[in-house]
């Protein structure tokens, strides 16, 4: 559980704090969860498994009603929840991918954003398998794509950033599920970081 360890302790707290709402890449996060749940319905509650500062959470409230919750292993994210009031207390976990503390199929949807890059290759079977669990009806997986599978040195740290087709990685190991949509929000016109999406349902 090193990566773990990694996400609740120092180099957390300092990803935390870098990862500080920009107006005009907010607005671009609107926009793509506005394109997501174009094929979503009837989703009124929704988990983001590793929330961080809440961004995600923030721009679902621009597009949706959904009552929404939070698994966050560190400390100092999991207090900026609360306190910028982006989901109540009662709505956030301690917690990670591994071991999410709800029952089967809580959450209308269950979604992961810059998350799945950060799980060992050794673990990410296991996280997609709580994940699965945990969701009703959909997943949306929202991270960094390569057409192979590759480590990527992160911020002078090796063995904490992983690139591969999530999406394959998915329907690969969860054979039930059904490709909804896809897409690709583009750094240079939105400000946002080259992120590929895939919403599922089961």
């Amino acid at each position: 559980m090193k990566t773990l360890k990694f996400w609740e302790g120092e180099f957390g707290d300092e990803y935390a704090a870098r990862n500080k709402i920009v107006p005009t890449h907010f607005q671009s996060r609107v926009g793509m969860w506005s394109d997501i749940f174009k094929s979503l319905t009837d989703v009124k509650t929704a988990l983001e498994v590793g929330a961080g500062q809440g961004i995600n959470l923030q721009a679902i409230k621009e597009v949706s009603d959904s009552k929404l919750f939070a698994v966050e292993p560190n400390e100092v994210a999991r207090n900026s929840l609360i306190s910028n009031k982006v989901i109540p207390a009662l709505n956030l976990r301690n917690g990670h991918g591994e071991a999410i503390a709800s029952s089967d199929k809580t959450f209308d949807l269950v979604f992961t954003s810059g998350v799945l890059i950060h799980i060992e290759p050794k673990r990410l079977r296991h996280v997609c398998a709580e994940i699965y669990r945990v969701s009703r009806k959909y997943i949306v997986c929202i991270e960094y794509f390569s057409d192979k599978n590759e480590e990527v040195p992160y911020r002078g740290h090796t063995g904490k950033l992983f690139k591969r087709d999530f999406g394959a990685f998915w329907m690969d190991n969860h054979k039930s599920l059904k490709l909804l949509d896809y897409g690709f929000v583009w750094k240079r016109v939105t400000g946002l970081d080259n992120l590929t999406y895939w919403v599922f349902t089961k």
